[in-house]
């Protein structure tokens, strides 16, 4: 019995896969923050990409 309460605190069965899961998350968070901080830069280039195409449309027709 005392072997068995042993063997709970010992076991490493699963350990692999939490901490692949933490890395997972890890990564997770970390491509979110840069999504967050280039957002705005990646607007206004399809904005200004917008803007110009618009500008060679109208001057075309």
């Amino acid at each position: 019995m005392l072997n068995k309460i042993k063997g709970l605190f010992i076991e490493e069965k699963g350990q692999g896969m939490t901490e692949y899961g933490l890395i997972l998350g890890l990564i997770a968070v970390a491509a979110i923050a840069v999504i967050a901080l280039l957002s705005d830069g990646v607007t206004d280039l399809f904005t200004d990409l917008k803007t110009k195409l618009s500008g060679i449309m109208t001057t075309t027709q």
